[in-house]
């Protein structure tokens, strides 16, 4: 029986390799704080924009409208696709995953 009911995934139970990838770009583009924060995030909803390159997800609750205050960007480049996190006071709150398509197929399991 499958019910759409609100699961607790933890980044680097889901995506491991993504998850130490994201933590050393982090690490090398000097935000060690937010690398930090890195083997604690909670994947909480995918975007469900319907587009076929992205693989983008919530590390926290969706915001009703936009982020608001405290709001910032943090680009990466990785070998493979690229990265924007959205930073809201401090904290990773979304991760915009472009051109990867191994995580957004994980995401499309975990998370229809």
């Amino acid at each position: 029986m499958h019910t759409h009911e609100q699961k607790q995934l933890l980044l680097a139970d889901v995506l491991p390799a993504f998850a130490t990838e994201l933590r050393q770009l982090l690490t090398e583009n000097g935000e060690p704080g937010l690398a930090a924060q890195v083997p604690g995030l909670m994947i909480f909803d995918r975007c469900r924009c319907g587009d076929d390159i992205g693989g983008t997800f919530y590390t926290r609750p969706k915001p009703n409208g936009g982020f608001g205050p405290g709001h910032r960007n943090v680009r990466l480049m990785p070998s493979e696709g690229m990265l924007i996190l959205d930073i809201v006071t401090g904290e990773i709150s979304y991760i915009e995953v472009l051109d990867r398509a191994d995580v957004r197929q994980k995401l499309d399991a975990v998370l229809p």
